[in-house]
């Protein structure tokens, strides 16, 4: 019986090759010879001999069924072949079908057999007389490109010249020139395989060569990293446009820096004395104050490189890969030396270190840090400056002295700083000549320099939006309402009642603000709605405050509580609103520091409690109740107060109803009974 054959539409009709049966070496005439006898009927009837039934390999099918009785009896009996089933079925999914082909690749399927020791001419003769695989074993859709296709069956050959009618006299003929030809095909065939080899490996170089170009790209190299340290960038910058002349506002903290410029241009004035500077310098301060800038200028005032690493950087999903960060970065200052390390954030790589079993790793990149700072020879030439905004989390290793033993502090500007930093900035953009920059500095207490930097930026955009030539004083402080009050919510549609009982509630801010001997000085007012609030009262203080008196304590804690008395007095009990929540909790947090911080309550002393939950039930109990103490105090003073100045309180509110923003000059005309000019 002839085996089972098909062929799929689209895949080139394959022949039998030289190489596969291993025959490549063989010459022409011993292969025609070969070929000639096993066509013809007479080779094709001779019998097996008894040894031929070890030279054939048989698959085991799918179940003992099929090996036992084989499949012409399950065709028999009805039941189809698994695979010819699988190929004569249309499957509708196109997935479908290729998941049920790979049930029954070869790959999958042991096939067992016996090798032989034969001579090529043996080899030769018995080729043609295996049996062939079945090809419902190969997946469809890998035919031609995965595999290469069997050849023609060579049973076929007879039935062709039955089909076509040759005469038997031209029948040798026919099979002579098909062996000729099927010798022929055979360079064609090598040639074709040698081409597609050849592009296989072009493709597989172009592939190759284009993943690692994805790799190198910027943004998108992210994805493709590991747990190599090495593809952190470590490569110095110079600093030579930003100097000390660039940094405003912290004159103490540039004199303090300014030994470790002169270490840095000429170490051999401090060796010669056998002195030596700190291995590391701690710049401690608020976020804004100008640490950063501060750690570039020293590099380009010394003119030396600088390297910058933020401490987030350092630390990775992966086990040591801030580990070997470190080294590398401080392996490649070390070759650039004399430089300048800069590590921003150092409490995020530098904190205190501490027991886990949920990040047993943790404590490596910290270890390095140390290992690496220890490392270093005197007056090697590297300078360590670590930035942060939290000093206490750090660990205590990391600032004992031979490592960040200096610390400078940069605090906030003062008016003169803030006059300074201010005038840095208005020279950058188009600004009225007549604008005073100390006024404004006056206005901004507690602004760091980034702020100022951001007042200055929000006054030039305000000026483009409003198409004007020149940056002028109303731009500046509509800016520094941005900053203080938030943004404008002018789209915001408020109720009439809503809008009455926010009007009250400022005022009674207000009112206790400007009665109130220590509050401070009413900035502005206003009930549009900014930010997250329907209104705000701002208040800025004269001059900047270093230290704050009890009796200044409390005004503030009498005007946070003057919005809720308010309500209290002019809508009654049952009207009062959700408006005062951050107001309370302002009053709450000065009531506490008072108690549990500045030893201001006569009760419990001078002593301080950092940590509330360690202490006694008693202890707790007694700090709540001075607390709460305070709090009532404050508030009877607000109720007292805006009882006595009941005509002004309704006159503010009136004017805010009016004007939505009265400034302080409006508001001390209000209070002293004046009428307003009409905006």
């Amino acid at each position: 019986k002839k085996p089972f054959n098909f062929k799929i539409p689209g895949i080139f009709e394959a022949v039998l090759n030289l190489r596969e049966l291993g025959l490549s070496d063989l010459g022409t005439q011993q292969v025609v010879k070969s070929v000639l006898p096993w066509l013809s009927p007479q080779e094709m009837s001779r019998p097996l001999c008894v040894q031929t039934v070890w030279r054939t390999s048989h698959l085991s099918t799918h179940s003992f069924f099929h090996n036992k009785y084989g499949e012409n009896l399950s065709s028999s009996l009805g039941v189809m072949p698994m695979s010819a089933s699988v190929f004569s079925k249309q499957h509708s999914s196109p997935l479908l079908s290729v998941c049920t082909e790979l049930q029954y690749w070869s790959v999958f399927i042991q096939s067992r057999g016996f090798k032989t020791l034969r001579t090529k001419t043996r080899r030769l003769n018995s080729a043609f007389n295996r049996q062939v695989e079945s090809e419902g074993i190969t997946p469809s859709f890998m035919k031609g490109f995965l595999t290469r296709d069997k050849g023609v069956e060579a049973e076929n050959i007879d039935g062709l010249l039955k089909d076509k009618n040759i005469p038997i006299g031209q029948q040798e003929s026919f099979k002579r020139g098909f062996a000729e030809g099927f010798l022929k095909a055979q360079t064609l065939t090598q040639r074709s395989q040698d081409s597609v080899r050849r592009t296989r490996l072009i493709l597989l170089v172009l592939l190759v060569v284009g993943l690692y170009g994805i790799s190198k790209t910027p943004f998108i190299s992210v994805r493709f990293r590991t747990t190599s340290g090495l593809d952190s960038a470590v490569d110095p910058v110079q600093m030579k446009n930003v100097t000390f002349e660039h940094v405003k506002g912290v004159e103490e903290a540039k004199n303090e820096l300014q030994e470790v410029v002169e270490f840095l241009k000429n170490p051999q004035k401090f060796t010669a004395l056998g002195g030596k500077l700190p291995k590391g310098v701690l710049l401690i301060g608020p976020p804004g104050t100008g640490k950063t800038l501060l750690a570039r200028a020293v590099a380009g005032e010394a003119d030396v490189p600088f390297y910058y690493a933020s401490g987030s950087e350092f630390d990775e999903m992966f086990v040591g890969v801030g580990a070997s960060r470190i080294r590398n970065l401080f392996r490649e200052a070390k070759s650039n030396a004399p430089c300048v390390i800069f590590i921003d954030e150092l409490d995020s790589v530098g904190g205190k270190r501490i027991e886990s079993p949920m990040h047993p790793y943790s404590r490596q990149t910290i270890n390095q840090l140390l290992a690496e700072m220890d490392g270093f020879k005197p007056n090697e030439g590297v300078i360590i400056i670590g930035a942060t905004n939290f000093p206490e989390a750090l660990d205590n290793a990391l600032i004992r002295p031979g490592r960040f033993d200096m610390q400078v502090t940069v605090p906030k500007p003062d008016v003169k700083g803030r006059t300074e930093i201010l005038k840095w900035y208005l020279k950058k953009i188009k600004v009225d000549p007549a604008i005073d920059a100390s006024i404004i500095a006056r206005g901004t207490v507690g602004f760091s320099g980034a702020d100022l930097e951001n007042l200055v930026n929000q006054a030039a955009l305000k000026a483009a939006v409003d198409e004007k030539d020149m940056v002028t004083l109303k731009e500046l402080e509509f800016a520094k309402d941005k900053i203080l009050m938030g943004p404008e919510r002018r789209s915001a549609e408020i109720d009439k009642k809503n809008k009455q009982i926010t009007a009250f509630h400022e005022s009674g801010h207000a009112i206790v603000a400007y009665y109130t001997k220590d509050a401070m000085p009413i900035n502005k007012a206003t009930i549009m709605p900014r930010g997250p609030s329907l209104g705000h009262v701002s208040m800025l203080p004269e001059n900047d405050r270093w230290s704050e008196t009890r009796a200044q304590l409390l005004a503030q804690m009498d005007v946070s509580m003057g919005g809720r008395v308010a309500e209290e007095i002019i809508f009654g009990q049952e009207n009062i609103t959700t408006g005062a929540s951050s107001d309370f909790d302002s009053a709450t947090k000065i009531a506490k520091m008072m108690v549990t911080r500045f030893g201001m309550c006569e009760k419990l002393g001078v002593m301080t409690y950092k940590d509330l939950t360690a202490q006694s039930p008693e202890t707790q109990a007694a700090v709540e109740h001075e607390v709460r103490v305070l709090l009532k105090d404050s508030y009877d003073r607000a109720t007292a107060l805006l009882k006595s100045h009941a005509k002004e309180h309704k006159n503010l509110a009136e004017a805010l109803l009016m004007y939505e923003t009265l400034d302080a000059k409006e508001i001390q005309l209000v209070l002293e009974g004046k009428t307003l000019e009409t905006r």
